[in-house]
Formats: structure tokens, sequence, C-alpha cells
């Protein structure tokens, strides 16, 4: 007479027959950007604000996402998703226009069960008493040269926020316990500080303990991070811009310092980076110049994120999102045989 086994004891036999059949190595249940190196690391920057939208200055102030953003966001998710590159953990400010970015990401890549951490070390840089002012009107009273230092030179930080600032940090509840730490301005040599505690302490471990990082921010908080990551003289750093909801993937050696490329180059959107592109480097490169002439250009009155150029992007963000995937449809069920070990287990214990 066969004995019929117990749910449990079928689950166990198959997990048994997993440890038997995998290294160490390919014990993970999910695939990783390259199954060559348990290092793996993603920036990402937030989607569109209503700042970002309106060039503004934003610093810490808490904007939302607009309905752009959103859209954005999901974008991201679903390039992240089509990559293959799943999170154990990630980790964002304490501003909700990364928070939603990050949680819209999440749900896109069916990955809303990992932890999410927020702390105000990955906040935006302070843009001190710039906060608030259109950008394209502090290039025509300052000059480009001066505001392009302000915003991306290594240690120059905007002149600095008065007290009786309406967009102060210090009458925010969520920095309550925090009040001496809240910065007047912040140059990145500053916000490299800050966040530099929050990598040692936070980031660094979980990646040393094998685990796939997400880091969801802000412009100037990345840059910092990147430029750390990446050894960018300061002299360079002015150099590096950042484009939204773009995913930005890392391989790392055991010492966390960047591979490799593919194809042994640095990316040719910004000619300084090590880290793949997963919307590609054409499509980093379009979205940067459109950035800098959004601020820099003062013989462009048109607002580059909202005229006719915006209605043309939002149509293939539309398109490209195509219909949602089928709610009943397990998430990353889906396996080829072949190139998963896992799957191929699976598929032999069927």
């Amino acid at each position: 007479m066969m004995m019929m086994l117990s749910k449990s004891s079928r689950l166990q036999q198959f997990t048994l027959q997993i440890d038997s059949q995998l290294p160490a190595a390919a014990m993970r249940l999910f695939t990783s950007i390259n199954c060559n190196t348990p290092y793996n690391l993603c920036f990402l920057r937030h989607g569109q604000s209503t700042w970002n939208r309106d060039n503004r200055f934003i610093g810490w102030t808490d904007t939302p996402l607009t309905e752009d953003g959103v859209l954005e966001a999901r974008v991201a998710g679903r390039m992240l998703k089509s990559s293959g590159l799943l999170f154990d953990e990630a980790h964002t400010s304490l501003l909700r226009r990364s928070i939603r970015t990050v949680n819209l990401v999440l749900m896109e890549t069916g990955q809303e069960y990992i932890p999410v951490y927020k702390h105000w070390r990955l906040n935006e840089r302070s843009y001190g008493d710039l906060v608030g002012l259109n950008k394209k009107e502090v290039v025509k009273q300052f000059g480009k040269d001066q505001v392009k230092r302000w915003r991306r030179s290594y240690d120059e930080p905007p002149p600095p926020m008065r007290d009786d600032h309406e967009h102060h940090p210090q009458r925010d509840p969520r920095y309550r316990l925090m009040q001496e730490d809240i910065p007047a301005s912040e140059s990145l040599k500053c916000t490299r500080a800050r966040s530099k505690v929050y990598w040692d302490d936070v980031i660094a471990p979980s990646l040393r303990s094998g685990k796939t990082v997400l880091v969801v921010g802000h412009e100037n908080n990345l840059r910092s991070l990147i430029m750390r990551l990446e050894g960018i003289d300061p002299a360079d750093i002015i150099n590096l811009n950042l484009p939204r909801a773009v995913p930005l993937a890392y391989r790392l050696d055991k010492d966390l310092k960047p591979l490799e490329r593919d194809d042994g180059k640095l990316d040719e959107a910004t000619g300084m980076l090590r880290g793949t592109w997963l919307g590609g480097d054409d499509a980093v490169q379009q979205i940067l110049d459109r950035d800098d002439k959004q601020v820099y250009d003062t013989r462009i009155e048109e607002n580059l994120e909202q005229g006719e150029d915006r209605d043309k992007w939002r149509m293939w963000t539309e398109m490209a999102m195509g219909r949602p995937e089928d709610e009943s449809f397990p998430a990353h069920s889906r396996c080829v045989e072949g190139e998963d070990p896992l799957c191929d287990v699976k598929k032999a214990s069927a």
C-alpha cells in the first residue's frame, strides 16, 4: 500500500531536494542582475513632484508626486521587473515623493512584502534660502555659473535659509526630535557626510551579507553616494547629473567596489559611471539634456515639464505601461527552463 505524504512532508522533501541539487550561491529564490556576484545595488531617483514640474528648488520641502510622477515611478518599476532584478530590502528618505516612488516601484515588481527603511540622512540636500524659488529666474538673477555651483559643486552651499522662511523644516513634525540637526543649507560635501553615516551603518552591512538593495532617493543625496562609490573627484562631481525615475544598477565586488559594465565602458549618458541605466544610455542623455535646458537656457520661456514634449512623453509612458498583469497570476512564478536553477528543480520535481 502506498503511503501518502502530508502537505508538510512533501514541502520538507522538496526543500531537501533543492538543498541537495543547488550550490549555496544559487539558493536565492529570485534572479539577480548578474549571478556572478552576490553584491547588487540599485539607485533610483523619485518621480516628478509638483515642484519639479514647476521648476522650483525643493530641498527638504515635502512636495508630492504629480500624476506624471506616478507614471514615471510605475515605468521604473516595469523596467526593474523586466530586468529580473529583485530586492531583499529598500531604503529611502522621509519625504513622500521618494516614499511613494518606492511603494509604486515595489507594487510593479510584486515586492510590496520587503522591508522599506526610511531615514532623514537620505533626504535631499537643503537648498537653503533658494527653496521655493524658480530655478530659471534665479539663473537670470545670479547667472548660470553661480547657480550651477550652488546646485552641483562639491563644497559651495547656497545661501542659508532664514529662520522665518515659510518652508523651514523646523515646523515639520517629522523633525521635532532632531531640531538641532536640521541644516540651514548644505553643499554636496555636507550631504555626503550625513549619507556616509547611513551607508556605513546600514546599507554596506546589508550588501556585505549578500542582500540586494534598492535605494530610492533624491538627486543630490544619490550623487553623494555615487560619488563615493565611484571615487569621483570633488572637482569633477559638478558634471554629474541624474535623471528622475531611471534605475541605475550596480554589480559590486566583495569590497563593494563597482564591477565593470558588460561593455567594459563607462556609461555614455554621463561618461562617469560603471553602473547600468536600465532605461538605456540614450534615453538618459535625452532626459538630462532637457533638464539642463529647463534650468539654464534662459532663451527658452516654455516650461519643458508642461509643454508639447511632456504630452508626447506622457502618451509614450501610458503606452509603455500596457494592460495590468492578471492579479491572479502569482508574482515571480515565471521562469525560463535552463536559465534558472531553482526553476529547473521545480520542473523536475513536478
